[in-house]
């Protein structure tokens, strides 16, 4: 038992899909294939449970990723289609925490804590600043509990960025471990996001899916 600590869903649409990864954001590390090592939460509890879901909106790689170089993922609410999901049950602090890290602040810093206590008033979108992952997005409820993700605070005005091979391979990889799709499917679903489209086609990335034990290089 952690307490009575207010559990929220931390909703993951890019390459913390992957479990491996996540668990980089929860109790430190270096993803396969970044750049970056995170302090990891204050509490570094697994999840109490993970779950998968899609939501409605869609994807968008936009601005430059100092983990992964190239174009980071981004949720537009507003977009048309769906988003493949994988939900995370922590605290409102570990999300906090997370989210911190997305934006290079330190796990309980004054962001943080910030924001932990901002998550019970969230009805639907909350801009904390104008940060790439400083926008907080309500996603509804599951068994209780409030589901949140991260984004920019105006995904339609970026101008899409192409992603590089790796943190391409990453979301991925994730897309397979979380729901089971085929490499076709994956290589479809990601080649058609803004940013992806026209620099990676869906044969290319489906062929990292079917090898994905190998990082493929960045360019």
């Amino acid at each position: 038992m952690r307490g009575t600590v207010q559990r929220v869903w931390y909703v993951a649409y890019g390459s913390n899909l992957g479990r491996a990864r996540f668990q980089c954001y929860l109790s430190g590390g270096t993803p396969a294939g970044g750049q970056r090592e995170y302090a990891g939460c204050r509490d570094p509890s697994v999840p109490d449970r993970i779950t998968v879901l899609d939501v409605p909106g869609r994807l968008v790689f936009g601005g430059e990723s100092g983990v992964w170089g190239g174009g980071m993922a981004f949720y537009d609410a507003d977009g048309a289609g769906r988003v493949a999901c994988r939900a995370y049950l922590v605290t409102a602090e570990q999300f906090a925490d997370v989210a911190a890290q997305e934006m290079r602040r330190p796990p309980g810093g004054e962001f943080a804590r910030d924001l932990a206590g901002l998550l019970p008033d969230v009805d639907l979108v909350h801009a904390m600043g104008p940060g790439r992952y400083e926008t907080v997005a309500r996603l509804g409820e599951q068994d209780g509990a409030p589901m949140f993700t991260v984004t920019h605070d105006d995904v339609a005005g970026l101008e899409p960025t192409a992603p590089t091979a790796p943190y391409l391979w990453s979301i991925a990889c994730g897309l397979r471990e979380a729901h089971g799709w085929t490499a076709a499917r994956i290589g479809a679903y990601l080649a058609g996001v803004p940013g992806a489209a026209g620099a990676w086609t869906a044969g290319e990335i489906a062929a990292w899916v079917a090898d994905g034990s190998a990082v493929p290089p960045r360019a």
